[in-house]
């Protein structure tokens, strides 16, 4: 049980969700009583868990109960319920919000697991498991987290400067991954929930003006805010990813959050195609009782009539920017030039690197 300053100040994060093992647990509130410092920090980070939904608030899942739904037991489930009732995170800022519910939802699930049957050595995608996918995504929140001044993670991974992005990138979710599995699953959920606790807590996730400013992450130069948005994708999409390998039914997004994704990775998907490709009208169909109509947008030539016309519900198309659909395999609706539509289609599942 680590008492030293130090110490203890990496395990605020988890302290605040929750999330450490009982040992650990009993030094932080001795250390607290002594360091100034370290209790404020600890108060910043148990407010950031409460409008979250963490343990150490507002119980998510417990509050959706009392609200009235579904008992365990019941079709829909406790953790459905919970994850429906994900909170927007109203401290923060509206482009850091999908984030802060993508993290309550995949906390959710966690715990779920953590209480049931189901192992953690369950393949989800690629060859990783339950295990191995948190810790990429401990992997995948680093860059964004160093670039926002948080301490550096260990194990380090040496870099030359000229290293391709994308392979420092993969070399570095090998080595977290490689670190993290010689850990218990609870602790690689721990360092994965304190991470994500403290980029909510940056003021790049509470003031819109501090998240205007842009960053070249993972090869994509963008502002801060969407970046944000980024790690909101990507955390939702391997929430889905573990929902699917264990049989439990996640959600997508609250709509408004839906949303801001559709717009993002239509912006990132017209950047790939660039201003030569054959210009096809797109459009991203929102599902009955959205609050938003259709959405449309020209991808391609800006100098040239449109050839085709594409349509695909919102989380069909985020499906597919995640990789989670082959571009013959997503359901769409189309017209005209099938080879516009499938340069559109394959661009899109071509962003994916999650």
């Amino acid at each position: 049980m680590t008492t030293d300053h130090d110490g203890v100040r990496e395990l605020l994060g988890a302290w605040a969700f929750g999330a450490l093992p009982p040992q650990e647990e009993k030094a932080v509130p001795l250390h607290l009583g002594e360091c100034e410092s370290c209790a404020a920090e600890a108060e910043r980070l148990r407010e950031t868990a409460r409008l979250l939904g963490g343990p150490r608030g507002t119980a998510m899942i417990n509050g959706s109960a009392e609200r009235g739904g579904p008992s365990p037991g019941e079709p829909e489930g406790l953790l459905a319920l919970a994850l429906r009732s994900r909170p927007a995170a109203s401290r923060v800022a509206p482009h850091a919000a999908p984030y802060a519910a993508a993290v309550a939802g995949l906390q959710a699930l966690l715990r779920e697991l953590a209480e049931s049957e189901p192992s953690w050595a369950t393949p989800v995608v690629h060859d990783w498991d339950v295990h191995a996918t948190v810790g990429h995504l401990i992997a995948a929140d680093e860059p964004l987290a160093r670039g926002l001044g948080l301490d550096r993670r260990e194990p380090v991974t040496p870099a030359a400067e000229d290293t391709p992005w994308d392979v420092a990138w993969n070399a570095r979710t090998a080595d977290v991954i490689a670190y993290e599995r010689q850990r218990t699953p609870e602790e690689t959920v721990a360092a994965w929930a304190a991470q994500a606790g403290a980029l909510l807590a940056t003021p790049e996730a509470l003031d819109p003006e501090r998240a205007a400013h842009a960053l070249t992450l993972m090869g994509i130069r963008l502002p801060v805010a969407d970046h944000f948005l980024v790690r909101a994708f990507e955390t939702w999409i391997h929430t889905d990813d573990i929902g699917r390998a264990l049989g439990l039914a996640v959600p997508p997004p609250p709509g408004p959050h839906l949303w801001q994704l559709v717009r993002l990775a239509v912006h990132i998907l017209g950047m790939a195609l660039g201003t030569t490709a054959p210009p096809v009208l797109f459009t991203v169909a929102g599902e009955e009782g959205d609050e938003r109509d259709d959405t449309q947008w020209v991808l391609g030539s800006e100098d040239e009539p449109v050839r085709a016309e594409l349509v695909l519900e919102a989380v069909d198309f985020c499906l597919l920017v995640g990789g989670r659909y082959a571009p013959d395999e997503v359901p769409r609706g189309t017209s005209g030039d099938e080879a516009a539509v499938r340069n559109v289609l394959e661009r899109a599942a071509a962003l994916s690197w999650l």
